[in-house]
Order: structure tokens, then C-alpha cells, then sequence
């Protein structure tokens, strides 16, 4: 087969992790795929195996690996630029998922609701706390509070003369109530900080507080209505 072709057939499984990650809804997590992430490492493995034989052979045979363009030349290309593809797959794969984690420390504060923890791998648990550790060991230090909900210590004032709880304030408060979707029936579980007890039944309307309704929203148990 053509050289595309046979490139498309080995990519195809970094290109399906990707596809994974990318149809998901945005900002949440599916499960960490080990599985198909490890076949498409042992891939790597494989065409990196393939590719030695090959340069060996050409040496064997008195070839200059770098100006030969025979059989065993294109062959070694071909392995070459799949190993090249696969790896950009991983770190998309790897990268896209490390950033939505770090937005959920915006979103819902350093303590993770156990139904998202269990989608992480292992790594990703220890790089989301780590994380969470350096923005509130940053925050301690430069005196704001950028989440709104880590513990941070609150002087009268900063080196600038503005009170800390100021500085906070320089950016204009979002609306503080919002109407929300139910996507999915909620019914445990339910903490409202007005005391209310509503009914959350799927595709019910609501008129929450944002503080309220935003960890439903991250959890992928209710969406926001705009417009």
C-alpha cells in the first residue's frame, strides 16, 4: 500500500485517543484510557525496533542511511514519522487532560468530588495536588485569593497599601444568580446555601445561585442557559 495508507494504519490508535478526548464535553473528564494508551506506547516501541533493523541492514550493506533512498530507506521513514505521530497523539492526549484538571481547581476549589477523582490516572491525582499546593503557596504569597476558594491569609494590607480583600475586588463580581438545565436527576446529596429543597428532576429549570449551581455544572449534572 502507499506510504499514507500504511501511516493512517498505524496511527490509527493515537488518532483514536485523541478523538476520544476530543468528543467528550468540554471541561469534563472521561476515564484515564491506560489500556489504549499503553498500545499505543508499546506501538512506539515497535516501529522503534523496526526502525533500528533497518538502519542496521543499510550499514550492513555499506549504505549511507542519510543519502540512500532504496526500499529499506523509505521503510525506515515510514516507522520514523509513525513514532513522531504517536508521540504528538500521547502529549496532546496527555497535555489536554492536564489542563482541564487544572481548570477544575478554579472551578470547584482544591477538594475533587470522588466521581471525578476516579476518572484520573494516578499521575494525574498527584499532579492535580501538587498543583493545588503551588497556586496556594503562590496566592499566600502575592496576598489574593484568584479562586475564591482556597484558605489564604487575609493582612490589613499589602506592601501597595490595598487591602487585600480590594485587590479581590478590582475584577466586577459575575451575576450572582444564574438559571440552570437539570441534565441529569439529582437526588442526593442536594446542599443549597439558601436551605431550599428543590426538586431536581432531569430537563427541570432552575434560578440558582452561581456558588451553588457551579458544582453541579462541573460534575456534568446541569448546564448553564444563556441568552
Amino acid at each position: 500500500g502507499s506510504p499514507i495508507k500504511i501511516l493512517n494504519m498505524y496511527g490509527r490508535k493515537a488518532c483514536q485517543l485523541v478523538k476520544e478526548f476530543a468528543s467528550g464535553e468540554k471541561g469534563q473528564l472521561t476515564p484515564f484510557n491506560n489500556d489504549l494508551f499503553d498500545q499505543v506506547v508499546a506501538e512506539c516501541s515497535q516501529h522503534h525496533g523496526a526502525l533500528q533493523s533497518l538502519i542496521r541492514k543499510m550499514q550492513e550493506e555499506g549504505l549511507d542511511v542519510q543519502t540512500a533512498r532504496n526500499a529499506d530507506h523509505c521503510g525506515a521513514l515510514i516507522h520514523l514519522f509513525s513514532i513522531v505521530r504517536n508521540k504528538r497523539c500521547l502529549t496532546a492526549y496527555v497535555y489536554n487532560r492536564a489542563e482541564t484538571i487544572q481548570n477544575l481547581l478554579w472551578k470547584i476549589g482544591p477538594v475533587i468530588p470522588k466521581e471525578i477523582e476516579e476518572k484520573f490516572d494516578h499521575w494525574e491525582e498527584e499532579y492535580f495536588k501538587k498543583h493545588s499546593s503551588a497556586l496556594k503557596s503562590y496566592m499566600s504569597k502575592v496576598l489574593v485569593d484568584l479562586t475564591g476558594n482556597l484558605s489564604l491569609p487575609s493582612p490589613s494590607h499589602t506592601s501597595t497599601g490595598v487591602p487585600s480583600h480590594k485587590k479581590k475586588d478590582m475584577v466586577p463580581p459575575k451575576d450572582p444568580y444564574i438559571q440552570v438545565r437539570v441534565l441529569e436527576d439529582i437526588r442526593e446529596g442536594i446542599v443549597l446555601t439558601d436551605d431550599k429543597n428543590p426538586n431536581f428532576a432531569r430537563h427541570s429549570m432552575h434560578f440558582l445561585k452561581r456558588t451553588d449551581a457551579e458544582k453541579y455544572i462541573s460534575r456534568g449534572l446541569m448546564e448553564e442557559l444563556t441568552g
